[in-house]
Order: structure tokens, then C-alpha cells, then sequence
């Protein structure tokens, strides 16, 4: 990580997100639909500090971040072995189409294969139809379908 990667015309730098990020995290966190405060970036980039099975990455463009990159591995009692899955990909608005996204997957990718995990997982919301395309674009293929159930009060 942390190393510089050619686009096609810019240089797109990926790199682990810091306690410092957090204004530009809650800002992706809010781009991508999920509402995020400063403080709450602060807490949620503590956590991934502190767990080496967590990661979160950052696309910067001559300094100026734009996109982020959340990846988890877990264990997976079905499979017998450990996978990966990306919980959170976003490109800002104004930076789309320079390959930022794909920079970003293929870290997530070696990642991955750095740990050894042969299976790499990622959940689209179903109303994201340019990101289905983008995923089936990179390599990815549909897979199992994602139930929820909100457990408030």
C-alpha cells in the first residue's frame, strides 16, 4: 500500500486512511449514502487501526483525497477458510472515470492475495446499477443474494 499508480492521465496515490482523514472520510462515508460525522470517521478509522483484519484505503490525487476503499477479512464457517469482502467503495463525483475505482479494487485484490484468501466478496445496493456494471466490468460476477433485516427497537 502507499505506493503510486499510473492512470491514465493523472497519478493516483493509494494509501492506508489516518486518524487525520476523518473529515474526508465522513465526507465519502456521506457522498456514497451513508451519513457520517468527523467524529464518527474518527472512531470508525480508530477501529480499522487497531485490527489488522480490517482495512481502509484512500485514492488521492495530487494530495487531494477521492475515493475510499473499506475491505474486511473474516472467516468463513461455509467455506472452511478465510475471504475478503469490500464493505465500502466510493469515488468522489468530480474525480469518476480517471480509474480511481479500479486502482482501488486492485488493492483490495492484493490485499487478498497477500493473506493467501482466494474469494473476494462485494455487496452492491440494488438500486446501484452503475456499480453492478462497474464490478462485472472489473472480473466480478453475481453471486448469492443479500437479505437485511434492521434490528431497532
Amino acid at each position: 500500500m502507499g505506493r503510486l499508480a499510473d492512470s491514465s492521465s493523472t497519478r493516483i496515490r493509494i494509501r492506508p486512511a489516518q486518524i487525520g482523514d476523518a473529515s474526508d472520510v465522513a465526507r465519502l462515508l456521506d457522498e456514497l449514502g451513508y451519513p457520517c460525522a468527523r467524529d464518527d470517521a474518527v472512531e470508525r478509522i480508530s477501529r480499522v487501526l487497531h485490527d489488522p483484519r480490517l482495512f481502509l484505503l484512500l485514492a488521492e490525487i495530487e494530495g487531494a483525497v477521492c475515493g475510499l476503499m473499506s475491505l474486511d477479512i473474516r472467516y468463513s464457517i461455509t467455506r472452511g477458510n478465510d475471504l475478503a469482502r469490500i464493505t465500502a467503495l466510493v469515488v468522489s463525483a468530480n474525480c469518476a472515470r480517471q480509474g480511481i475505482g479500479r486502482q482501488l479494487l486492485r488493492e483490495a485484490e492484493a490485499i487478498a492475495r497477500r493473506a493467501q484468501i482466494a474469494r473476494i466478496e462485494v455487496t452492491s445496493n440494488m438500486r446501484r446499477e452503475a456499480g453492478h456494471a462497474f464490478y462485472l466490468g472489473c472480473g466480478y460476477s453475481e453471486g448469492s443474494k443479500h437479505f437485511i433485516k434492521l434490528l431497532g427497537d
